[in-house]
């Protein structure tokens, strides 16, 4: 006896894959940066994936960088999460962004455990947003979260040292945040050749 199921029902569930057409962008959120989105394929953020953002510091640059997008996905009242953030986020400055608080998670976590939270919240699908900050993570550990975006088809942002830039990651995007001048650098897009000139933040 064989069961029919359709061909909808198994793409919903993620049991088939579906190839796209060359020329058809990957789906994508706007980063709230009109330039930015301009040399990103699709437009923006790369949707169900993990983006690395590269600091030469943390908080020096990420959450101005991030701030346009989580205000957006709060406002239309979507969970973001913070997993062991580098410093207490400042409740006033992110109210000043346009984040609705309400729709905000900060685990506290040591840096072990901050990994597998991480990755559970990118696999739950009940998240938007995931942002952390991991100071030691090897290959299998970014693809670890990588695969965990796709599978909650969730925003995944891990913010880390500029010194990885010569390190290969399975990231579906990475971009380097410099503070002087208050730039961004695209390192590597999937879909697209990198970016040959920085693009500048308001």
């Amino acid at each position: 006896m064989s069961a029919v199921v359709s061909l909808d029902t198994l793409l919903r569930q993620q049991k088939v894959w579906k190839g796209r057409t060359e020329n058809a962008p990957a789906a994508a959120q706007p980063t709230g940066h009109l330039q930015l989105d301009a040399v990103l394929p699709g437009g923006g953020w790369p949707e169900a994936a993990l983006s690395e953002i590269l600091l030469a510091a943390p908080g020096a640059g990420e959450l101005q960088l991030l701030w346009p997008t989580l205000a957006r996905l709060t406002r239309a009242s979507e969970r973001i999460v913070l997993v062991a953030p580098p410093h207490i986020p400042y409740p006033h400055a992110w109210l000043a962004a346009g984040v609705d608080l309400r729709w905000m998670t900060v685990i506290n976590a040591d840096e072990r455990e901050a990994l597998w939270a991480a990755e559970q919240c990118l696999r739950s699908g009940s998240c938007a947003a995931v942002l952390c900050w991991p100071q030691r993570i090897d290959d299998r550990g970014l693809r670890r979260l990588q695969l965990a975006a796709a599978t909650g088809q969730t925003l995944g942002f891990a913010c880390r040292s500029l010194r990885e830039a010569v390190n290969p990651s399975p990231a579906a995007l990475r971009l380097v945040v410099d503070c002087h001048p208050r730039q961004v650098r695209v390192l590597k897009s999937r879909g697209a050749l990198q970016s040959s000139r920085p693009v500048a933040l308001g």
